[in-house]
């Protein structure tokens, strides 16, 4: 068995990923089961530049704020602004994305486009909404961003407010920040009258769009268009994430975790739209299964953002999870010989792509346990997800992660 499984095993290259897949996918989705370790983002970023330059992959994805991306994208395609400006700025999740690696990936980006025409420049995103663990954005930026959008192109009576009234209804950012709202209900704003408001005019906004869609699309860039529809995808989502917020149902964290992966498979689906990318992001955003996480008010499942995106997109959504043996600083040793991440250890590779289909198939009856991490922050792979993996990225030591 040992045998069959290394014969599975190819370095981790561009080429060995695409000998996987039955042919190049739109969306080429590479998870991790950790955040914050630098040598997964520095294979990331190999991997990217691989893509780029044997595939004709255009565009990376990844796990941060759909907004704050825009200030990335500005930067790597027209040199808008400073990278230290653009490292401040463009990223959310700040504890594990304003990283050294993603430094490197947008200095290379920008490094690239340098004298390239509009048509082979590279394009970054951030697919996630802007949302954290303790709460969500004020839909401020993106309301307004649509109105003025719509307010600059169409008649002012199609409007169905002025910017004023929607300054008035969203008040100050902080009573929708407020972080005591994810763990208190009634410290959300989102079922006030002004949000109920709010909610409607967005919708009434969104119509607008799409009822303007065939002036629009001939009176601005492709760019702007695709940027409108975001601030409209963004608008009402966050409007419904904080309705939901407010709620008192035992389904209230499996709203919230299901509606933030909805989120992730529009903005997904939006970048697909525009040609083959790379999507990088924890492994239960991108897999095909749902997803679990263990909450204060007990466990939750939801359907994640690679199940959503794999249902619309088929096989032009492909998915790589990745593996890890050890990542000793933060108290995860060897993995157990009977666990997936174990047979992998045996292998004498120190990072592989395997064809999961045949280790499946080389692991015939034996039932791989489920591994037990010592450390909340990092999520083993499920041995019972193997049949919906297209191939795995094993790294088998992860070491300590150096400075940003």
């Amino acid at each position: 068995m040992a045998t069959d499984i290394k014969d599975t095993a190819h370095a981790v290259e561009a080429a060995a990923v695409m000998r996987l897949l039955p042919a190049r996918p739109r969306l080429l989705a590479l998870g991790e089961p950790t955040h914050g370790e630098a040598t997964l983002l520095d294979l990331r970023n190999e991997l990217f530049r691989q893509l780029v330059e044997q595939e004709g992959y255009r565009t990376i994805a990844i796990e941060s704020d759909c907004m704050m991306g825009l200030v990335v994208d500005d930067y790597v395609t027209s040199g808008t602004g400073t990278l230290d400006d653009v490292m401040e700025r463009g990223f959310s999740h700040g504890w594990f994305n304003a990283s050294a690696p993603n430094r490197e990936l947008v200095r290379w980006m920008r490094a690239y486009n340098d004298g390239r025409p509009a048509s082979e420049r590279l394009r970054f995103a951030g697919f996630d909404g802007p949302l954290e663990m303790t709460g969500a954005a004020s839909p401020r930026q993106a309301l307004t961003a649509l109105h003025g959008y719509l307010s600059a192109r169409v008649d002012a009576d199609l409007l169905p407010c002025t910017a004023e009234t929607l300054d008035r209804l969203l008040g100050t950012d902080d009573r929708w920040t407020n972080p005591a709202a994810m763990m208190d209900p009634a410290q959300s704003a989102g079922r006030s009258a002004e949000a109920k408001e709010l909610r409607l005019l967005a919708d009434d906004l969104v119509a607008l769009l799409d009822q303007q869609w065939p002036h629009l699309i001939t009176t601005t860039s492709q760019d702007n268009w695709d940027r409108a529809r975001l601030y409209g995808r963004t608008a009402t989502g966050l409007l419904r994430y904080h309705y939901w917020m407010a709620d008192t149902s035992p389904a209230r964290m499996t709203r919230l975790c299901a509606l933030r992966d909805v989120t992730m498979a529009h903005n997904l689906l939006a970048v697909a739209a525009r040609g083959p990318a790379l999507v990088h992001a924890h492994n239960a955003h991108l897999q095909r299964e749902k997803s679990t996480m263990q909450m204060w008010e007990g466990p939750v499942e939801w359907w994640s953002a690679g199940a959503l995106v794999s249902a619309r997109l088929g096989e032009e959504y492909a998915f790589m999870a990745t593996a890890l043996g050890t990542i000793r600083h933060q108290g995860v040793g060897t993995p157990p010989p009977d666990t997936v991440e174990g047979f992998l250890y045996a292998l004498p590779e120190d990072r592989c792509v395997i064809d999961a289909p045949r280790l499946a198939t080389a692991l015939g009856d034996t039932r791989p346990a489920p591994r037990v991490s010592p450390y909340h922050g990092y999520s083993p792979l499920d041995p019972a997800h193997l049949a919906g993996v297209d191939g795995i990225v094993f790294v088998k030591d992860v070491p300590q992660i150096r400075k940003p």
